[in-house]
C-alpha cells in the first residue's frame, strides 16, 4: 500500500472523529482485526495507527488498546481557558478573598495624572530601573541573588517561555523537556519550529542519564525544566539531582530554561544558583497575584541578555508600562511577599483536604502545591473519566494534555486545587471519590 493510501485511511478515521461517529474514549479494534476488516496487511494497519498517534487523535494504553483522545476537539492552547463547569479543577490560578483589598491598597495612587503619564508611555523589554530592582529583590533567595541588569520583562509567563525558546533554539532545533510537562510549551514550540524531545523522569524529576541519551540521539540545543513543584507531577528535585543535572548541562554545553512559576510555594534553591551562566530563569506574577496581572519575568545570564531582549522585541512580547508599574508597586511594597505567604498556607490546607477525601487512591503531590496527580484505578481510562466528571459539572485535565509523546500518556488526571471555593473543593472531591469507585461500564450504561 502506498503512503497516500494509508494516510487516506487515517484521514477517514479522523473524519469519523470530527463528525462524532467516533467519540473521545471509544476504543479502536486491535490492529489485526482492523487489518482483516479493511482487507489490508497488519503492517499497514500499524502504519495507520501510528499516523493517528502522531496526529494526537488517539492514545495507546499498554495491554488495553487504542482509544480516541479526549483532546481531539480542543487545541492545547485552550487548556488554561476557563470552561463552563460548575467546579473547576482545571485552570490553576489561586485567588484569595482578602487579596483584592491588599492589591487595591498597593495600587492606590496609580490613577494620579503623573503616575499614569509615566505608566502609559511606551515601554521596553527591560522596563524601568525601579521595576528591575523590585523584581530582582523579590526573586532573591538566601543563596541566589539575580542582578537587576539581568532582568527582562514580558507581558506574561507564556511569552517569557516563548522568548526563551526563540532566543536559545534555532528553527528546526530540539529542546529536551520532561516527558510530562506544562502543556503550553507544546503549542509554543510548534509555532517556533522547535521539536520537543521527551526526557524520562523518576521520583526526583528528569533523569540525567536520559538527558545524555537524548542529546546523543537528537543533539539538543537546550533543556526546559521545572525543578520545583513540577507541573503536573508535583516533583521537586533534591540537592543531589540538581547537582547531577547541572553537571550534565555543563558537560553537554546545554542552557537550561528554568521555569519557576510554582517556585513561590517552596524555598528550594533554583538551578541558577548552581549554574548562573547556564540558566535562563522564567517567572510570572499571574499565580502570585492574579491572572489579570500576568507580568512575565526572565533572568538571563549576562552573555545571553541581549539575545533574550531581541527575542522579546521581535516577538512583540514587551510588557505594557501599566503592568510594569503595577508589578513594581506590588513587589516593592511587600504585597507579593504577603500574598505568597497566604497562598502557601492556602495550598497546604487544600492538599490536606484532598489527601483526606481521596484517601485510598494513588496520588502524587507536593504537600505545598496547588495541584495533584491522580492515577486512576485500572477499571477507568483517563479520557473516559474526564468525560464522566464533565457530565457531573467537574472540569479535569487528562494526562494526554501534558504528554510530549503522542500515545504515551499514563492512565491519570491532574487536579488543580486552586480554583474551587472551599465548599466546591469539598463537594467536588467527594463526587470524584464516588466516581472513582464506580465501574467505567456502569458510567457507560447509565449516562
Amino acid at each position: 500500500m502506498s503512503k497516500f493510501e494509508y494516510v487516506k485511511l487515517a484521514d477517514s478515521i479522523a473524519a469519523d472523529i470530527s463528525n462524532g461517529t467516533l467519540r473521545p474514549g471509544d476504543r479502536l479494534p486491535p490492529q489485526r482485526n482492523f487489518a482483516y476488516d479493511r482487507g489490508i496487511a497488519v503492517s499497514t494497519a500499524s502504519r495507520v495507527y501510528t499516523e493517528l498517534l502522531r496526529r494526537g487523535l488517539v492514545v495507546g494504553e499498554v495491554g488495553r488498546g487504542t482509544f480516541i483522545s479526549g483532546d481531539v476537539r480542543r487545541n492545547v492552547e485552550t487548556v488554561t481557558e476557563p470552561r463552563d463547569a460548575r467546579i473547576d479543577f482545571e485552570v490553576n490560578y489561586p485567588l484569595l478573598p482578602q487579596q483584592w483589598a491588599m492589591i487595591a491598597k498597593s495600587l492606590a495612587g496609580l490613577e494620579r495624572v503623573d503616575a499614569l503619564e509615566a505608566a502609559l508611555r511606551a515601554s521596553t523589554s527591560t522596563g524601568t530601573k525601579s521595576a528591575r530592582n523590585a523584581a530582582a529583590n523579590y526573586l532573591a533567595r538566601k543563596d541566589w541573588s539575580p542582578q537587576s541588569e539581568q532582568i527582562v520583562f514580558t507581558a506574561n509567563g507564556k511569552q517569557s517561555l516563548a522568548a526563551a525558546l526563540a532566543a536559545l533554539i534555532p528553527t528546526g532545533g530540539r529542546c529536551g523537556v520532561e516527558a510530562l510537562t506544562y502543556p503550553y510549551v507544546k503549542s509554543i514550540a510548534a509555532r517556533l519550529g522547535v521539536t520537543l524531545v521527551p526526557i524520562p523522569m523518576d521520583e526526583h524529576g528528569a533523569r540525567p542519564d536520559a538527558i545524555q541519551k537524548a542529546h546523543r540521539e537528537a543533539h539538543l540545543s537546550a533543556l526546559y525544566l521545572q525543578p520545583v513543584i513540577q507541573n503536573p507531577l508535583g516533583v521537586t528535585m533534591n540537592a543531589s539531582r540538581r547537582a547531577d543535572i547541572m553537571r550534565v548541562a555543563e558537560k553537554l554545553d546545554l542552557t537550561i530554561i528554568e521555569d519557576t512559576v510554582y517556585g513561590f510555594l517552596a524555598d528550594e534553591t533554583p538551578l541558577a544558583a548552581l549554574g548562573p551562566d547556564r540558566c535562563v530563569v522564567l517567572d510570572s506574577l499571574s499565580k502570585k497575584v492574579a491572572p489579570g496581572l500576568a507580568l512575565g519575568i526572565l533572568v538571563a545570564p549576562p552573555h545571553l541578555r541581549e539575545t533574550v531582549m531581541s527575542a522579546v522585541r521581535t516577538g512583540g512580547w514587551i510588557a505594557s508600562g501599566h503592568a510594569l508599574a503595577s508589578g513594581q508597586r506590588l513587589m516593592a511594597d511587600g504585597t507579593v511577599a504577603e500574598l505568597t505567604r497566604l497562598k502557601r498556607i492556602d495550598a497546604t490546607r487544600r492538599q490536606q483536604i484532598a489527601a483526606k477525601l481521596l484517601a485510598g487512591y494513588q496520588i502524587a503531590a507536593d504537600p505545598r502545591s496547588y495541584h495533584l496527580w491522580l492515577t486512576l484505578p485500572p477499571h477507568w481510562r483517563s479520557q473516559t473519566f474526564v468525560a464522566a466528571a464533565a457530565r457531573r459539572g467537574i472540569a479535569l485535565t487528562p494526562s494526554s494534555t501534558f504528554a510530549i509523546a503522542h500515545g504515551h500518556a499514563p492512565n491519570a488526571v491532574r487536579l488543580a486545587l486552586a480554583p474551587p471555593s472551599p465548599e466546591q473543593l469539598d463537594s467536588g472531591l467527594r463526587t470524584l471519590a464516588s466516581l472513582l469507585g464506580t465501574k467505567e461500564e456502569d458510567f457507560d450504561s447509565t449516562e
